[in-house]
């Protein structure tokens, strides 16, 4: 399952520092984008995922980190304005920052931490940067004449937002996103951390879904990169790694590292269009999930969640 061609597209990653995103960023750098931005806080991380994306991929490609903190829309904006007032396109949104399993507490804005940083960050960077990537829908992408081997003609462009989910899903609570508790820190006396991972996981799914179906001449998908070993599972207690890597073993067989699990992302970023199904779950290697729950079929659901969002960041827009 081989990355696909990026020759002069305009990309973004988020979480780019670290794990999966810091991965996604190296991975795009060989392939001679126009332009490639990634987000994060650590600026000392930052540069060491750009100068090993310089050193492994082309010397000639513009990377660009933003600083941006998933807990402070004014910080989400902020990055995304950035982005359009510096280009006519954008071919990728990799939606892959977030946090896992975290003690209650709200955003800036004061939202569920969880909530706030995995899903409503997220959709405020689509929200405004979608008009951008319907007109790249349109348009033809350039060559890249620093590429060895530059494409001899345009080819017509195919953009698309990844937004990364997770198996955790399965966890979400009864109702699968309780709306009247998403402005609390949603208290919770047993396992509330994944609890409240679920129930964003599960609005990362659905609203990868619904921007399919509202606004299709973008591909919008979700994945699950399966468990992996990053910072979300070192960062966890003893009891929890030890349930992580138990579970791994179980479902998967292994506990694979950002490299490897890094894959399913990238092809679904990048693969054949053909190969890609708007509005699709996906998991490794590059295949429609089989996980499914009552919540993560809910039309309704879905709608809801999406209108909620749209209320929530109209005073953004």
């Amino acid at each position: 399952m081989d990355m696909g061609d990026v020759q002069g597209k305009v990309i973004l990653v988020t979480g780019g520092t670290s794990g999966l995103g810091a991965r996604s960023v190296v991975a795009f750098a060989q392939g001679y984008p126009a332009h490639l931005y990634f987000t994060g806080r650590n600026k000392k991380a930052a540069d060491r995922v750009i100068q090993e994306a310089t050193q492994s991929g082309s010397n000639n490609t513009p990377i660009t980190f933003l600083q941006c903190d998933q807990a402070s829309l004014a910080s989400v904006k902020a990055a995304a304005t950035r982005i359009t007032s510096e280009q006519t396109r954008l071919d990728i949104l990799m939606a892959n920052a977030g946090i896992m399993n975290k003690p209650p507490g709200q955003t800036e804005d004061g939202y569920e931490v969880q909530f706030g940083t995995n899903h409503l960050a997220h959709a405020l960077f689509i929200k405004i940067l979608l008009p951008l990537m319907e007109k790249t829908s349109t348009k033809t992408r350039p060559k890249n004449t620093q590429h060895p081997a530059p494409l001899p003609v345009p080819n017509n462009a195919d953009a698309r937002i990844v937004l990364l989910t997770s198996t955790g899903l399965r966890g979400a609570p009864s109702g699968g996103i309780r709306f009247a508790e998403l402005r609390t820190p949603q208290n919770m006396l047993v396992m509330g951390g994944m609890v409240r991972y679920g129930q964003s996981k599960l609005a990362n799914l659905l609203y990868a879904r619904e921007l399919a179906r509202r606004h299709p001449s973008v591909t919008s998908v979700s994945v699950t990169p399966g468990i992996v070993a990053t910072d979300l599972v070192s960062s966890q207690s003893a009891t929890h790694r030890a349930v992580i890597w138990a579970s791994a073993m179980l479902m998967q067989g292994s506990l694979p590292p950002p490299e490897v699990a890094v894959q399913t992302q990238l092809w679904c970023a990048t693969g054949p269009r053909g190969g890609i199904r708007n509005g699709g779950f996906y998991e490794p290697p590059g295949c429609l999930s089989g996980v499914s729950t009552k919540y993560t079929e809910d039309e309704a659901l879905a709608g809801r969640l999406w209108e909620w969002t749209d209320h929530e960041l109209e005073k953004w827009l």
